[in-house]
């Protein structure tokens, strides 16, 4: 049995992924941004092994977060789940670090809590199939030239998030790095009318972090039932770039 991070594991997707984890006799790691939150996903997942506290929107709390994971060892595998979507959104939103808030929590995060932490077997990073729509522009990443759009930052985020988990499976090849599409699912994000439950779309990230299946033991792969696939020849130089410029924002380098 292994020991798993997920991070976002206070409710949708997370939490499931979390149960099903710890269904399978798992130890779990479970993470919230504030300590309310965390209350609430300890009430909900009483089995846990712990559950450790950070917001992904701070560089200084995620940094404390990735030293806080030191405490566990190596971790068998962490899910890169936590994110946040304003597609609505009439303008921009700025981090106390100055920068825009869902590059910062869904790409910058997974990237320093990654950088930070012990090596851990296994990295899913939660991508989807919007990233079709990224628009991967790595000079303007706080929308100060573009006009803002929150489904093109959401969008280009999770072609980001595909650029990461391939370019660690390309620097790491000891490490089985790799991004999954939940779907359109059923959570407080994707509205009531989504076809797929959260169950159904946690079981594809256990898989990744846990399965033995020929399909789970790959690296530097895509998994998605959606019939859009990511173009490598596009996305690689673009992960290339991601970690120098990563590094640059938080001052910490990908070790090896």
């Amino acid at each position: 049995m292994g020991s798993i991070l997920v991070t976002g594991s206070v409710d949708g997707i997370g939490r499931r992924t979390a149960a099903q984890l710890l269904a399978r006799g798992h130890r779990v790691v479970l993470h919230a941004r504030n300590e309310e939150r965390a209350a609430v996903a300890k009430t909900a997942l009483p089995a846990a092994e712990a559950i450790v506290v950070g917001d992904l929107a701070s560089i200084e709390e995620t940094t404390a977060l990735a030293r806080s994971l030191s405490g566990y060892g190596r971790l068998d595998a962490v899910v890169h789940n936590a994110g946040i979507a304003r597609l609505d959104a009439p303008a921009r939103e700025l981090t106390r670090d100055g920068l825009e808030s869902t590059f910062q929590v869904n790409v910058l995060a997974p990237y320093l809590l990654t950088a930070l932490s012990p090596r851990p077997g296994r990295l899913v990073f939660v991508s989807s199939a919007m990233a079709a729509d990224g628009v991967p522009d790595l000079t303007d990443l706080r929308y100060d030239a573009r006009p803002w759009n929150g489904v093109e930052a959401y969008s280009t985020s999770k072609l980001l998030d595909l650029a990461l988990a391939f370019a660690l499976a390309r620097r790491w090849p000891d490490v089985l790095s790799n991004a999954v599409d939940p779907g359109w699912v059923r959570t407080r994000m994707g509205g009531d009318a989504a076809p797929t439950s959260p169950d159904d779309a946690a079981r594809a990230q256990v898989r990744l972090a846990v399965g033995t299946e020929p399909d789970a033991l790959v690296s530097g792969d895509y998994v998605s039932d959606r019939d859009w696939r990511p173009e490598r020849g596009r996305i690689d130089p673009v992960g290339d770039e991601l970690l120098v410029r990563c590094a640059e924002l938080t001052g910490v380098g990908l070790p090896g």
